[in-house]
């Protein structure tokens, strides 16, 4: 097999020729797949990445020179009033209390399946463009590489064929020739001998 170039250690045949293409156009269809399925799969990571950013705003967690921060934010309502007195006031804070932490477990379940989903988006983005990598810079190149050595053998052992069968045409013509050229001389010389013969014949018996 030829060192120039890198391709697989096949026999290089007509059937292997076909089987190497077929190959070829497999790989060929699922590079295009596997580059639609990145794209569709990034497009989808922005998203998840989008709602995590908002999902954290509405948690108060800040960003600042890639740290994120939690955001506390002091407020009173009224004065120095007692407003919290009673049965009546309390059941409303514990209600909104309830409320808030309620939107907050929310929240946290919400923030973890992204988290979740941008974990697992993020590790098959990364096989996936592995995957076309390999594709597009090793298995076609070998593939495409293995055609173009076959057929350039095959393309030799024709011209071989091709060679020994003119040879072996020229070398038939030339015995033919030469069969006909000794004939012609045989024949010459037999005829060249009857005639001296004739000759002679005549001068001898001649009155």
């Amino acid at each position: 097999m030829s060192g120039q170039i890198q391709c697989l250690n096949v026999v290089p045949t007509v059937t292997m020729l076909g089987v190497i293409k077929a190959r070829l156009v497999g790989a060929t269809r699922g590079h295009a797949f596997l580059e639609k399925k990145s794209d569709g799969l990034t497009m989808q990571f922005h998203q998840i990445l989008k709602k995590i950013v908002s999902t954290k705003e509405l948690m108060g967690e800040e960003n600042i020179a890639g740290m994120k921060l939690h955001k506390f934010e002091h407020f009173s309502e009224g004065g120095t009033k007692n407003n919290l007195t009673g049965l009546a006031r309390g059941g409303q804070q514990v209600q909104a209390c309830r409320a808030a932490y309620v939107k907050s477990i929310e929240l946290l379940v919400e923030l973890a399946s992204l988290q979740t989903s941008f974990l697992t988006l993020d590790e098959a983005i990364k096989t996936t463009n592995r995957r076309v990598n390999a594709l597009e810079n090793v298995v076609k190149p070998w593939l495409e590489n293995t055609v173009t050595y076959i057929k350039g053998e095959l393309d030799e052992l024709e011209e071989g064929r091709l060679f020994s069968s003119e040879e072996n045409t020229t070398v038939t013509k030339r015995r033919e020739v030469q069969k006909k050229m000794a004939v012609a001389k045989l024949y010459a010389e037999e005829k060249a001998a009857k005639e001296f013969v004739e000759e002679r014949y005549y001068t001898w018996f001649s009155p």
